[in-house]
């Protein structure tokens, strides 16, 4: 049978709606899995329900992480959020971490596994990060715009077998401290951190880059929902 993967919706709050970009479905579909978008939801003995159903998660894209998470106020106007997805993600989270589910954090998502693990963010990189790297590039979101070192001693290498690769990007926050269980596996050509992992898990990754976009041209982003997918079997 093929894993059923739990992913984390979009929100629209003006429209009062949850949605979802196909690549985030497409991915999975494509690595052999099936995914259903999960309700926000703040009740426990539901998320355990959901944990009980998904073999593993994907944390998607989307609003900022709220800087409460990690100790800070927001820093200007830039800095946008929403509670209920920080509030459902923490309890998600949590319990499966607990579980040893496989879970993939995709930009908001590795900032959020940052977050809530103890770390910190670049609330608002122009700000607080100023660099001539693109991170916030213009459509189509399928092109790369800069390049990562993927570190020699991560899983990521393990998997892709290279040293360096040009990813696709768009977002304005980033892993600032990291989170003690986590550890680096790629940075980006200006310092910042670009992919992590947790060691004493079975699968949790997180990318700051989109191979939601990128899957059906690129051999690496196919790789990595290849990977994950492989751990939730």
């Amino acid at each position: 049978m093929k894993p059923i993967i739990g992913v984390l919706p979009l929100v629209d709050e003006k429209l009062e709606s949850y949605w979802m970009l196909p690549g985030y479905f497409k991915g999975i579909e494509s690595a052999g899995g099936i995914p259903i978008m999960l309700p926000l939801n703040n009740d426990e003995d539901c998320i355990s329900q959901m944990l009980e159903i998904c073999s593993g998660f994907l944390l998607t894209g989307g609003h900022d992480i709220s800087p409460s998470l990690y100790g800070e106020e927001p820093i200007n106007d830039s800095v946008v959020c929403c509670f209920d997805r920080d509030a459902t993600e923490t309890i998600l989270f949590k319990q499966a971490v607990e579980a040893d589910k496989p879970i993939l954090g995709i930009c908001r998502g590795i900032q959020f596994i940052n977050a809530v693990l103890g770390g910190t963010l670049y609330q608002d990189i122009p700000t607080q990060y100023p660099t001539t790297v693109e991170h916030h590039q213009s459509p189509p979101y399928d092109i790369p715009i800069h390049s990562v070192e993927i570190l020699e001693d991560s899983p990521l290498y393990d998997l892709l077998k290279i040293k360096t690769m040009k990813v696709n990007s768009y977002h304005h926050q980033a892993v600032r401290t990291l989170a003690p269980p986590l550890k680096e596996a790629a940075v980006s050509e200006d310092g910042l951190i670009e992919a992590v992992y947790m060691p004493q898990k079975r699968f949790v990754w997180g990318v700051q880059w989109h191979p939601e976009f990128s899957f059906e041209k690129d051999e690496n982003s196919r790789k990595i929902f290849e990977c994950f997918l492989h751990h939730c079997l």
